[in-house]
């Protein structure tokens, strides 16, 4: 399974080391429209890949962020349910110990 990974990561590792070598291009990226007055300065030249991997790790980032707050009722129902189990699991021992015994009940009645 170890291979398989290793092998999955070179192939993207490969994949994505081509994509940059393809696209080494300079690029104006603008952060304003042209026609305000502050746009002027507002302006970078950077490698095309780069461009392309800033978006793809902002679209893992935000899909990330949004799986979180979405998977959040989830965890609190988990975190609930393991809260009532560990009540319930320390109110048994509590009675077992109360009774004297802690024996299970089915094979007390089958020894008898």
């Amino acid at each position: 399974m170890r291979y398989i990974r290793y092998t999955i990561f070179a192939v993207f590792m490969i994949v994505l080391v081509s994509l940059a070598l393809a696209n080494r291009g300079l690029v104006m990226v603008a952060l304003l429209p042209e026609g305000l007055p502050m746009a002027a300065g507002l302006q970078l030249e950077l490698p095309l890949f780069a461009i392309i991997f800033a978006a793809i790790l902002v679209g893992l980032v935000l899909g990330y962020v949004l799986e979180y707050f979405r998977e959040h009722k989830y965890r609190r129902k988990a975190a609930v349910k393991n809260r009532e189990a560990a009540q319930l699991s320390a109110e048994v021992a509590q009675l077992k110990k109360e009774s004297g015994t802690d024996d299970d009940d089915v094979l007390a009645i089958l020894a008898k």
